[in-house]
């Protein structure tokens, strides 16, 4: 069986070796039917070739493919960047300040004076009004006259007497015809009597009340046909004035800022300003009257008192209000608006604002609050430089921000809206 398969193999070899040498001998007609079969074969690619509109077709969707894509590369990047944060932002001012101490304090009289009758009599007449203004010299009461009247008439006519008594004394010593002792006691007899007389003539005035003070005149205390006593130590008081142009301001000073208070106290730039409760009024300004020399046992105090204006009277005595105790000036002081600084576990802060609307970090060193909603700030800002105000929750040093002034609200609801607007 193999030796067939041999033969076999043998038979097949010969076989293609006779087909190749027919197809050498063939020669050109071989060749020719080898490129005619290139030939079909080429016109057949060329009838597959894609149409130009097809390609243009293609193009088209790759630039669409490729501009979306970039498109969501965009997209992608602009949600991976951090929003722009809105704030409110203010300069820093530079202007002078005081260096105060807050305090509550009452109102006290300037004076007070209760007015009683220096004779005694019965009240005829009153001419006041209760709780009027007065001027000094006003017209209060009139306590019946007439007795002392009587009593003025009956001393001047002694007066007279002893005028003319003593004017002949005088003649007839000249002529020697007296003593000298009979002259001094004529001379003396007629001052007595001027002395009655003039003494009468103050019964009469002290008959007609008025007042010592500028003031403002209380509730009366007796009324007309009363009969009142002349006995000062004893007598009843008719009325009681108080003087309220000017007024003074009582407060006290606590003992930890004694040290404070001491090392400008007699400065010239020493001011009481008083604030009314309501706050209706604008604040008054005026000087300090009296500081005293002990500390108050128990309270740990000292007691003060400043002489205010009141033209319009306005404060009254025993009125709580609020007192401002300057000592001196800050100089070119830097402020902000209060909400600018905030507190971390570092210390104050404040963000700062950038020329490229990015915020900047700056520890700082905050000072005494001032009128409206200023502070100032001792260190860490310079003058002209701006602050973050409101909305400083989400920020961080480098964060982008979108800056809108700051307007200083009017009140409380204010400050609150627009607190709100700036989150």
């Amino acid at each position: 069986m193999g030796t067939e398969n041999t033969l076999a193999g043998c038979e097949l070899e010969r076989t293609a070796k006779t087909e190749m040498g027919i197809q050498l001998e063939s020669g050109n007609g071989a060749v020719t039917e080898v490129q005619e079969r290139r030939r079909v074969k080429t016109s057949r690619v060329s009838r597959q070739r894609i149409p130009r509109w097809g390609i243009l077709l293609f193009v088209i969707l790759a630039a669409f493919a490729v501009a979306r894509t970039l498109q969501r590369g965009v997209e992608t990047a602009k949600t991976t960047q951090p929003p722009v944060r809105p704030v409110l932002v203010a300069k820093v001012i530079s202007k002078d300040v005081p260096l105060y101490l807050d305090e509550i304090g009452t109102c006290a009289a300037y004076e007070t004076v209760q007015v009683q009758a220096q004779v005694s009599g019965q009240i005829i007449a009153r001419h006041f009004q209760d709780g009027a203004d007065v001027k000094k010299g006003d017209l209060l009461f009139t306590i019946d006259p007439r007795p002392y009247q009587a009593a003025l008439e009956q001393a001047q006519a002694q007066a007279t007497l002893d005028q003319i008594t003593m004017k002949r004394q005088q003649e007839l010593r000249a002529r020697n015809v007296i003593s000298p002792q009979d002259l001094d006691t004529a001379q003396a007899n007629a001052h007595k009597s001027e002395a009655a007389a003039a003494a009468a003539q103050v019964n009469i005035d002290f008959c007609y009340i008025k007042s010592p003070i500028n003031g403002r005149a209380g509730l009366r205390l007796v009324d007309v046909g009363n009969i009142v006593s002349g006995n000062t130590g004893s007598g009843a008081v008719l009325l009681t004035i108080q003087g309220l142009d000017p007024i003074y301001t009582d407060f006290t000073v606590a003992e930890t800022d004694l040290a404070l208070v001491r090392k400008y106290l007699g400065g010239p730039n020493v001011k009481v300003q008083t604030y009314s409760p309501d706050a209706k009024i604008p604040p008054r300004v005026g000087d300090l009257y009296f500081i005293d020399t002990a500390v108050q046992p128990g309270s740990g105090t000292v007691k003060a008192r400043g002489v205010t204006p009141n033209p319009d009277h306005a404060l009254w005595p025993s009125e709580f209000v609020r007192v401002r105790f300057i000592l001196d000036t800050i100089k070119d002081a830097r402020l902000v608006p209060q909400q600018a600084v905030q507190i971390s576990q570092s210390g104050p802060f404040i963000f700062v604002l950038k020329p490229d609307n990015t915020v900047d970090l700056r520890p700082v060193k905050p000072g005494q609050r001032q009128d409206g909603d200023l502070m100032v700030v001792e260190s860490g800002i310079e003058p002209g430089e701006t602050v973050v105000v409101t909305g400083q929750l989400a920020l961080a040093p480098g964060t982008k921000v979108d800056p809108k002034p700051y307007n200083a609200p009017n009140g409380p609801s204010d400050q609150a809206a627009a607190s709100k607007s700036a989150m």
